[in-house]
């Protein structure tokens, strides 16, 4: 089986791709670390303005978000996320895109925001649900407030995350193209 021609395939070649699609892309990319940014710094608001104070049988209780380390790890996940990717939009706009270099950071944000958000999730989950297997008894039907704040700030994060994702992926493609 003598093959004297190989097989070519066709290369992407993104440096030579229309200029109104560079700039749609360039757009793109702006709005969704912007996007991120609001999202995060959204769910950040909220969780850390969420409390709720009771008195039942006249005894007080309270619920805020610092009586949870997951809680806790959730709000400074946030502010990290919209930090790393209010650095990121600044290289964006500033500097000719090493989209590896914008891969990796993007990946990194996006791992540190979904391990917030599964925090918040796994104990926001047992807050509503409880557990009756090990006696935790589920305390959004007494802090109903406490728990429709805290599930706006994760539904607030998980978009953030989605943006977060996209821009992974956006920035993982494109610099596969460069490096092809």
């Amino acid at each position: 089986m003598e093959s004297s021609q190989a097989i070519k395939f066709p290369q992407s070649q993104p440096h030579h791709q229309p200029l109104k699609y560079q700039k749609r892309f360039h757009v793109a990319q702006i709005c969704l670390r912007i996007l991120a940014i609001a999202t995060a710094l959204a769910a950040t608001w909220v969780i850390l303005t969420s409390k709720q104070h009771l008195v039942i049988f006249g005894i007080p209780f309270d619920a805020r978000y610092s009586y949870s380390s997951a809680f806790k790890f959730f709000a400074f996940a946030n502010v990290a996320a919209s930090a790393f990717s209010l650095l990121s939009l600044l290289y964006l706009l500033i500097v000719p895109a090493s989209y590896f270099l914008l891969f990796l950071h993007d990946l990194f944000t996006m791992s540190l925001l979904l391990a917030g958000c599964a925090a918040a999730t796994a104990v926001g989950y047992i807050g509503r649900y409880g557990n009756e297997h090990i006696g935790w008894m589920a305390i959004c039907e007494q802090f109903g407030k406490f728990c429709n704040k805290v599930t706006a700030s994760v539904m607030l994060s998980y978009l953030s995350f989605l943006c977060l994702l996209v821009l992974t992926i956006i920035s993982a493609s494109r610099s596969r193209q460069f490096h092809a």
